[in-house]
């Protein structure tokens, strides 16, 4: 009578006591990488044109494969079709300069909630250094409720699905008071000094319900600004093990190759001071790659030979090309990620840290570069040395393994933010799942 109940009672839960567990197949990474580019590059021409033609009606042939030429539009052929990347038209407006002037014309180009919120920030993180001394200032307590869904049905029921989420780092001096408020199952915290900062949590799937992992934590971020000067950076120690470590090459995307080694001499020739150098490297990139929308990292070979073939890229991307090329030059750079935390305009988001003997380590946002509404030279470089208060750290590196160890390559193989889920039988992907995170600023 027992055992009946019991089969009973896993029927209804939409599990399967008595069946044997479903086979698995072989997994190659071949196969995989082709899957997660047919989920990039998932537009049509007629899709593609047809946007393009909002903004520019008479476009032809000609001028769709002279951007497919430059890197604008972008598109590969996959099983023997061309195929576009998701936003690739939306992109070419972004990178290609005459078209981003025929859009402006049209729809305007009001600022972001994230350049409203660091308007105000800037300014009031600037005057309290000045005035306190101090370099973290203008702290904002937020508590975070982030949800992770994985859809019905994703993988058979029964099966025990594995979650890492997202979690505030505790080792970082301007993220402080991080507060653990509760989970939806029972968590396992990553060692503090785990590069990839997360709450890993294992729940089982019931048939015909989607499986979700959820946590609620709060914290105080900082904002940062140091007020370089040339002359208060002194000489590295460049037999130190750190030095070294952060002006060395890192497989897979800060790599020095030739072309890279030329771009960053041309850059920094004539200059022997690391401030001045790295500020000439970020005013290059600030300049010369404007963001667009990125294709999933894990689908790069090389991240800054991407953004130099085809002239642009989102914050992480130009992040590892400024790294990149800081570390040629002899500073030592860093990678740091999370999210964005402004109002109304939360997103991941990724940054570095460069090395100054002096100052000591210091943030450099590349994305965020030189704001358009920076008032003085201070506000103009403020991403030089600077960082607003809206922000969620959880890296401090890239492509290191988590903890628990997972057992397939991960969705983002290079960053850690939206999170990952797997099962005994692979990786959960994107389109397998979804991410929310809800804030309340305190």
């Amino acid at each position: 009578m027992r055992k009946r109940i019991f089969n009973y009672l896993a029927l209804a839960l939409g599990l399967c006591a008595c069946s044997p567990k479903p086979e698995v197949k072989a997994y190659r990474w071949e196969d995989d990488l082709h899957q997660r580019l047919l989920v990039d590059f998932n537009r049509t021409e007629p899709e593609v044109t047809a946007y393009i033609r909002r903004y520019i009606p008479n476009v032809n042939e000609q001028q769709l494969r002279a951007w497919e030429a430059t890197g604008a539009l972008e598109c590969m052929t996959l099983d023997g079709k061309k195929r576009y990347f998701r936003n690739a038209a939306p992109n070419l407006f972004r990178i290609d300069s005459l078209c981003r002037a025929i859009k402006i014309a049209k729809d305007g180009n009001p600022p972001s909630g994230s350049e409203l919120a660091d308007e105000k920030n800037l300014p009031e993180i600037i005057q309290s250094v000045r005035a306190t001394g101090r370099f973290l200032v203008a702290p904002k307590r937020m508590r975070v409720h982030y949800t992770l869904t994985v859809k019905a049905n994703a993988v058979p029921a029964g099966e025990i699905i594995r979650c890492w989420l997202p979690y505030p780092r505790r080792d970082r001096p301007r993220q402080q008071d991080v507060k653990f408020l509760s989970s939806s199952e029972a968590p396992t915290f990553a060692p503090v000094d785990c590069p990839h900062s997360t709450l890993y949590m294992e729940k089982r799937a019931v048939r015909d319900k989607p499986t979700v992992f959820s946590e609620t934590f709060s914290y105080t971020s900082y904002g940062e600004w140091h007020p370089l000067q040339p002359a208060e950076v002194l000489p590295y120690d460049t037999a130190s093990a750190s030095y070294k470590e952060y002006t060395s090459e890192r497989e897979r995307h800060i790599r020095f190759s030739p072309r890279l080694r030329a771009l960053a001499t041309s850059l920094t020739a004539g200059e022997t001071n690391p401030l001045l150098k790295a500020k000439r490297i970020f005013r290059y990139v600030n300049d010369h790659f404007p963001w667009a929308s990125a294709r999933e990292y894990s689908t790069i070979a090389d991240i800054p030979e991407y953004v130099l073939d085809n002239r642009h890229g989102d914050c992480g991307q130009v992040t590892l090309l400024f790294i990149t090329l800081c570390r040629i030059s002899g500073i030592p750079a860093r990678f740091e990620s999370g999210f964005m935390m402004h109002p109304n305009a939360w997103n991941l988001h990724d940054w570095a840290e460069i090395y100054l003997e002096g100052p000591g380590w210091v943030p450099v946002d590349q994305s965020f570069g030189i704001p358009t509404y920076a008032r003085d030279t201070d506000e103009a470089y403020f991403f030089l040395g600077g960082i607003d208060s809206w922000r969620l750290i959880v890296n401090t590196d890239f492509s290191r393994p988590l903890v628990p160890a997972k057992q397939y390559p991960r969705s983002e193989t290079v960053d850690f933010q939206r999170g990952e889920v797997e099962w005994r039988g692979g990786n959960l992907y994107f389109p397998l799942w979804n991410y929310q995170m809800d804030i309340d600023y305190l």
